[in-house]
């Protein structure tokens, strides 16, 4: 089983941005000497709390700095842009470092209703459209005729030998149709949803729904979870609080500095309700040692079919990610 890695590149409290985006640089280094498959990058605007507002330029850095893992993005939120833009943020890259470049598409907003207007410059934001742009994307990646749409001999330079690999992103049925629809490989985000039921028959469609004469002939998906792993329960406990509070604190519009160090965590007195909620988050996240943790990420890989895992963590201390990565790594691959 292939496992992977999602950056969000989380600012802690008291680090900077360029703290932050150099731990990603770190952490994708130390996944291509562990032998991960593929590191990507999210997309996140208007937040002091999310370094990675433009995965191409992060891409651009990362690929540059390694030497054989895919980098990707995790993803590109398709309705702010122009997919013929898109198309050539990716042909680039992949002309630059080719048969490496996965083009991760969604369609969540990845900020603030004020940041969708200023990055449509006023227009609305349009998520009707996204089948359509995802289909003029590929058409564009794979130099094919794009239709009536647009004029038959515009195409997205520059020209590569190895195109980018689209993935689709998404967290309910409505994204493994449009996957299925299309042929594309298929990233489940139970990281986002939790509700590893709705997961599984998501991805059950996507296999039943597969759409053969797609982009590729046989259906390939994946799912994408929270992780903390230590050497020890109680030390993987210890990092897991990170991703309690920060969920919590997200949920319930709680100003934050950061991803909360454990001081600040030790200091704040949840209500029942808050505990109640970080209870049921837990389903978003696997904590462990490397063989606990491996058990839970091969029972998850065996629920929904997967041939493989991502990653994503959430932590103050970014070398506590370094060694969870390794660990794991070390148990699994």
């Amino acid at each position: 089983m292939k496992l992977s890695i999602l950056e969000q590149s989380m600012v802690s409290e008291g680090q900077t941005a360029e703290h932050t985006l150099h731990k990603t640089l770190e952490m994708a280094q130390l996944a291509d000497e562990l032998g991960f498959e593929r590191f990507w990058v999210a997309e996140h605007h208007g937040s002091d709390r999310l370094a990675s507002s433009t995965p191409e330029i992060l891409m651009a850095h990362i690929a540059s700095q390694t030497e054989r893992i895919r980098v990707g993005s995790g993803g590109v939120m398709l309705p702010h842009y122009s997919a013929y833009k898109v198309a050539e943020n990716m042909k680039l890259l992949a002309a630059l470092y080719p048969g490496r470049i996965d083009a991760g598409m969604g369609r969540a907003p990845g900020g603030s209703q004020l940041v969708h207007y200023a990055l449509r410059e006023g227009n609305p934001r349009r998520t009707d459209v996204f089948p359509d742009q995802i289909r003029e994307l590929r058409s564009y990646l794979n130099d094919e005729p794009v239709g009536a749409k647009m004029h038959p001999s515009l195409y997205a330079a520059p020209r590569v030998s190895t195109p980018p690999e689209v993935w689709m992103l998404g967290s309910s049925p409505s994204s493994a149709l449009l996957a299925a629809e299309q042929g594309l490989p298929y990233m489940y985000a139970q990281f986002i949803s939790g509700d590893e039921r709705v997961g599984t028959e998501a991805t059950a469609l996507y296999h039943q729904r597969y759409n053969r004469a797609g982009q590729y002939d046989t259906p390939r998906n994946a799912v994408s979870i929270f992780f903390a792993c230590a050497d020890t329960e109680e030390e993987a406990e210890r990092i897991a609080q990170a991703f309690d509070y920060s969920m919590l604190w997200l949920e319930t519009g709680k100003a934050s500095n950061g991803t909360p160090s454990p001081e600040t965590i030790a200091a704040y007195e949840p209500s029942i309700g808050e505990i109640a909620r970080m209870k049921t988050n837990r389903s978003r996240i696997i904590v462990g040692t490397p063989q606990t943790a491996k058990a839970q990420i091969e029972a998850l890989a065996r629920a929904y079919a997967a041939e493989e895992v991502m990653l994503a963590m959430i932590t103050y201390d970014y070398d506590d990610k370094l060694t969870a990565y390794r660990l794991i790594a070390e148990a699994m691959l």
